[in-house]
């Protein structure tokens, strides 16, 4: 049985960020923010710097898209 999800949850969150040179916004769940900041904070980086190295790499792929794939990923090599 799947367990029902809390429409609270699925909110994004947009932030504001420089990219390239260029100002863009980004909209991604509470959760995947997390996820970047500790990232960034465990590598030493600033949340901006994080979002500027996907940016990148992120090749074809929108920004938020790659952010989130960045961070399945990380969670998924840190867990193995």
């Amino acid at each position: 049985m799947v367990k029902p999800v809390d429409p609270a949850s699925l909110k994004l969150i947009k932030r504001s960020v420089r990219v390239s040179g260029h100002a863009t916004s980004i909209a991604l769940e509470e959760e995947f923010w997390h996820a970047l900041e500790a990232h960034a904070q465990k590598e030493g980086k600033s949340l901006a710097q994080l979002i500027h190295d996907v940016d990148a790499l992120r090749g074809m792929r929108n920004l938020a898209s790659a952010l989130r794939v960045f961070c399945l990923r990380h969670a998924l090599t840190t867990h193995s």
